[in-house]
């Protein structure tokens, strides 16, 4: 009679099972030397130690709903408490309570024609019309009046209360928007062979590069008023943008400058030996293959942009995170700022994650016919 432990002759092996599958992947993958084996048990020990706790303080310990302060200093865990109560104040600032669905609805309309344009279909010239429309409509919504001047029927609410996320993103979209064209000609003028204009595009990179942000804000916010002629002021959340535009053209100027000069100089031969002018060459042939190159780094750039905007509460100005910095100074919810900032962290890292893999998305697609 045939050995009945011996295994049917379909059947893998035990060696084979260890190999293939997802027990294959572990040990190929986590456990192929004596090194990460070692990384994997510390890692594993590390999360077996903090991920119960965390969880407890997160979720099973916490309080939520409209709790009073109280409830919250005698739990051991997170008060979701006080973003029940503060949220809105957080999202939207100082903004007119009553009139919070305005900025809620410029947010979603903003929100939806960025996740428009990521959509290369839809590059075309109807879709500049679209971000005209929407701006307009956007600070229509946000102050009361058309282009700040014709009424509308709702009420005006001045700059000075506008804050939280739309803040933001007003900051963030309009800086990169203006900001990317400015660095793109600073680039080429840093690289013209006209000696004034490389001069003078070198003297302002490595100007604005040379000091912090938080100095630029400070110098349009404070400074710059005095040099005005008595009587004509400037809205103080434009100047800010104004001081962002120009720190962040600086250092996209630097960005694009590397792809240009990344380029192998046959690209700039074959441009001239066509016949084709400066701008020409430049829009047609070099720009294109430097900008597609500097992606990486541009992306890096707008994501640093987007978390830089909160630099603006040096001036007064209450964005996404100055906002949730005031909301935990209420006296009534003194010492819970632990979940206002993993609030906002979550917010910041929503859109920043979302930037980072659109330029993975978008690098893949652009270099289909370069990649190796």
């Amino acid at each position: 009679m045939a050995d009945q432990t011996m295994a049917s002759p379909g059947a893998p092996s035990p060696a084979r099972l260890l190999n293939t599958g997802p027990l294959g992947w572990i040990r190929a993958n986590l456990f192929n030397t004596w090194f990460n084996s070692l990384l994997t048990i510390l890692i594993l020990w590390m999360l077996w130690e903090l991920v119960p706790g965390i969880v407890n303080w997160l979720i099973l310990d916490a309080v939520w709903g409209a709790e009073p302060a109280s409830v919250c200093r005698e739990a051991t865990g997170a008060c979701w408490a006080f973003l029940h109560e503060k949220w809105r104040f957080i999202i939207f600032g100082r903004y007119t309570f009553d009139e919070q669905w305005r900025p809620a609805i410029a947010m979603a309309i903003l929100i939806t024609l960025l996740v428009v344009s990521c959509n290369r279909k839809y590059w075309r010239k109807e879709l500049a019309y679209a971000w005209v429309g929407v701006w307009v409509a956007f600070f229509t919504l946000m102050h009361g009046h058309i282009l700040f001047v014709i009424p509308t029927g709702m009420s005006v609410v001045p700059t000075t209360q506008w804050g939280g996320l739309p803040l933001t993103l007003i900051l963030a979209t309009i800086g990169i928007t203006v900001a990317f064209p400015m660095g793109i000609l600073l680039a080429l003028g840093r690289r013209s062979k006209m000696p004034g204009i490389r001069i003078l595009c070198i003297a302002y990179i490595e100007l604005i590069r040379g000091v912090p942000l938080i100095t630029v804000l400070f110098m349009a916010s404070v400074m710059f008023p005095l040099f005005l002629p008595t009587g004509i002021t400037i809205d103080g959340l434009l100047r800010a943008q104004i001081g962002i535009i120009l720190f962040a053209a600086a250092y996209l100027a630097e960005v694009v400058r590397g792809g240009l000069q990344a380029l192998p100089k046959g690209q700039y031969e074959a441009a001239d030996s066509l016949g084709l002018t400066y701008w020409q060459s430049m829009r047609l042939i070099i720009l294109p293959q430097a900008l597609r190159i500097s992606i990486p780094p541009l992306v890096n750039t707008f994501i640093g942009l987007f978390k830089d905007t909160s630099l603006v509460a040096i001036i007064g100005l209450f964005d996404l995170l100055g906002a949730a910095k005031a909301a935990f100074t209420d006296a009534e919810w003194l010492g819970f700022y632990r979940e206002p900032y993993l609030f906002i962290s979550v917010i910041y890292w929503i859109f920043c994650y979302s930037m980072s893999k659109y330029s993975q998305h978008l690098e893949t697609k652009l270099n289909t016919g370069t990649r190796r």
